[in-house]
């Protein structure tokens, strides 16, 4: 615990030197750097419109903060956070088939149309999707962190690039350090931002490999790290011949909250994913998990850090990409 608590607290001083900084440089950007703050002058409105958004879009739809986290992942690591995945036409991110199903696209053009209305060509796609993603968190009960913003928009969104830089559920511990090794996010980044799995749901396709189908049309558990009567559960909610639209919570706790609950689930034997077993069942992440199913604290605290690095992934700033008028298309 007291690794972790040192490479938070170590964060924690580089943001608020950040913060510093950011407060004597609103609006400008240079050399891929971001800043708090960054709408101050020209779009005060822009974190309250984007609140907005995302607030009346879940009332109605519980399943928005989820698809929010998703939905920022799949950015960020593709292309970096700009927004490329929004882009629609032929063979764009949005075509790829782990992207059919991202949803909450409905929330970001939402608030961008109101922010339009107010500040025209004036802030991102990427950042609204960044504010909209920290704002799920805080409204299913996480933290409510400060982001800073000043990213732009992509021009480039290309199906094959998707595959090659997304986290599959199948992956290993040692494919998933790799590849967000690639993004410059670390062992700890990834741990805790897995704990984006305690809130939302996935398609029962997800978590097949994890049975098997008798001749008789019925799936048997063929991973044993998974508890048994979890993976009855799973079974009874994702049976053979399970619609394609069927999707089963990530968190079978507390599916609708943030907190740590992700991790006592690892801890007994329920992670979703063969991805999620794999933390708990590997030494370099095995005390990790039990830290911060321990203290939730701890895991905000973590959250906020990786979050802060996640939504940095790949942004473009200054002259690079543009301010979209609409998320769907370039300019």
């Amino acid at each position: 615990m007291e690794a972790i608590r040192a490479a938070v607290f170590t964060n924690i001083i580089i943001a608020l030197s950040s913060l510093f900084i950011g407060l004597f440089f609103v609006g400008s950007v240079s050399g891929g750097t971001l800043f708090f703050n960054f709408y101050g002058n020209s779009c005060p409105a822009v974190e309250f419109v984007v609140r907005n958004a995302v607030t009346s879009s879940s009332s109605s739809d519980p399943s928005i903060p989820g698809k929010l986290l998703r939905l920022v992942f799949h950015d960020c690591f593709v292309e970096g956070c700009d927004a490329s995945l929004m882009l629609k036409g032929n063979n764009t991110e949005l075509s790829d088939p782990a992207n059919r199903s991202v949803g909450g696209l409905s929330v970001i053009d939402s608030a961008k149309r109101d922010l339009e209305m107010l500040c025209p060509q004036t802030v991102s796609c990427a950042d609204i999707i960044a504010l909209a993603a920290r704002d799920a968190v805080a409204i299913t009960g996480g933290p409510m962190i400060l982001i800073p913003t000043g990213r732009r928009d992509g021009m480039v969104s290309v199906a094959s690039n998707v595959r090659p830089n997304i986290v599959d559920t199948t992956f290993t511990m040692d494919q998933m350090i790799n590849l967000f090794s690639t993004k410059g996010l670390s062992l700890i980044d990834l741990l805790v931002l897995s704990g984006a799995h305690t809130i939302g749901a996935a398609h029962c396709s997800s978590i097949r490999s994890r049975f098997q189908e008798t001749s008789n049309g019925k799936f048997t558990l063929v991973d044993k790290r998974l508890d048994s009567n979890y993976a009855n559960d799973l079974i009874q909610q994702c049976p053979a011949g399970a619609s394609p639209s069927v999707t089963v919570n990530n968190d079978p706790e507390t599916s609708m909250l943030f907190d740590n609950q992700y991790y006592r689930n690892l801890m007994n034997n329920k992670g979703l994913f063969q991805s999620d077993s794999a933390f708990l069942s590997d030494g370099r992440t095995s005390k990790i998990v039990e830290d911060l199913a321990n203290d939730q604290q701890l895991f905000f605290e973590s959250w906020g850090q990786s979050f802060v690095k996640l939504t940095s992934v790949g942004v473009k700033t200054g002259d690079e990409g543009q301010i979209r008028r609409f998320c769907g298309a370039i300019n």
